[in-house]
């Protein structure tokens, strides 16, 4: 509840026109801010709206579930055409940017097992994850 009430607060100081500023590693929370910054190790990688981001990145993506899916992610993760593999619940998100590639090695690795895929649209967790892949951190030895 206090969760809820702290973001009930926000959006009616934004209703009123003032600015505020949220830090957060929370995607849906994140999701409900109208322009969003992410920083890492000092430096800006993406600037925009949720939607603005989540396009930059290009990602088509795939959830994939059924019986024993926790336990093929590390499998997907070394087929052709997957850039990421992210636990959404009971599924698996599986993105990548070359949507042609990826769907034939999805198709075939489900192909004769109790799983099922689907096309999904990215989500801002999607993108934050891509963009994440892609930071250094220059401050480690």
């Amino acid at each position: 509840k206090a969760r809820r009430d702290f973001w009930e607060e926000i959006h009616v100081l934004s209703a009123r026109g003032i600015t505020v500023l949220v830090s957060t590693h929370y995607m849906d929370e994140a999701e409900r801010c109208h322009r969003l910054a992410y920083i890492a190790y000092g430096d800006l990688l993406a600037s925009g709206t949720a939607a603005e981001i989540v396009a930059s990145r290009n990602l088509k993506t795939w959830e994939i579930g059924g019986e024993g899916i926790q336990g093929v992610a590390e499998q997907v993760r070394g087929l052709p055409g997957v850039d990421q593999v992210a636990s959404f619940g009971g599924t698996l998100h599986v993105s990548g940017t070359d949507g042609l590639r990826l769907q034939a090695s999805l198709e075939s690795f489900v192909a004769g097992k109790s799983l099922s895929m689907v096309a999904v649209a990215p989500s801002l967790e999607d993108a934050f994850i891509h963009l994440m892949q892609g930071s250094q951190d220059q401050f480690r030895g």
